[in-house]
């Protein structure tokens, strides 16, 4: 079945004001950025965004934070971004702060049709008020509500019109369980294939998953910390 369409405007056409996504990406590595691109010239509003971090000030979900697309956040990470900060200290954005291992099994839940997990991560915190907490063989554990969200918006190394993508090293940390995780799951790839191009051990998401791919152009390399050796 062939899932290719034309470019991020047509991939992202039924996203609406109010709806719940997923993005995926970590820190500056593997983020769907021809697809948020493409919601910023849509101008919807009142998103609801599920990521593991808030991007930069120009970059990455940042960019949707400067136009005032984003009702709410929901990350593990948000230290880069002072639109971020800004709009918090005044009110205007939601944030939903959870710890990184939580974030990702509330996604994998999502995508494995579970309606909740359980985990030791926030007991005792202010990440557990007004959450049930039951006890397994003596130790207490949180339990944490998967992820209802109506689109996943990935980012691959390569894909093939059936949806079969590969990621490349950290991209892979939460492209593939938000793929599998969405309504509807959109792709946007650096290099699209034929089907049978991909070597079937190396698929990371399988084509079932995805409902849409599309392949972007001049992607940026973004280094969100740039460290070098200092000259002696």
């Amino acid at each position: 079945m062939n899932k290719v369409v034309s470019g991020a405007d047509e991939a992202i056409r039924d996203i609406e004001d109010g709806s719940t996504l997923m993005l995926g990406g970590f820190g500056m590595c593997g983020l769907p950025e021809k697809c948020i691109l493409a919601l910023v010239k849509k101008g919807v509003k009142n998103l609801t965004c599920i990521s593991n971090n808030a991007g930069v000030d120009d970059f990455g979900i940042g960019l949707l934070l400067h136009q005032h697309q984003v009702k709410k956040m929901i990350s593990s990470y948000v230290g880069e971004n002072a639109v971020f900060e800004r709009q918090l200290l005044s009110g205007e954005l939601e944030v939903e702060l959870i710890p990184q291992g939580t974030l990702a099994t509330r996604c994998m839940a999502a995508g494995y049709g579970m309606p909740a997990i359980f985990t030791p991560a926030g007991i005792g915190t202010e990440v557990a008020i007004g959450k049930e907490v039951r006890n397994f063989n003596g130790k207490d554990y949180l339990m944490e509500m998967a992820f209802d969200a109506d689109f996943a918006i990935v980012k691959a190394w390569k894909g093939d019109r059936m949806g079969n993508l590969v990621y490349r090293s950290t991209a892979r940390n939460f492209n593939p369980v938000m793929a599998m995780a969405g309504k509807i799951t959109i792709a946007e790839v650096e290099e699209l294939v034929e089907p049978g191009e991909l070597d079937p051990d190396n698929v990371h998401t399988p084509g079932i998953y995805v409902h849409r791919i599309f392949q972007g152009e001049d992607y940026e390399k973004r280094i969100e910390q740039r460290t070098v050796r200092k000259k002696e």
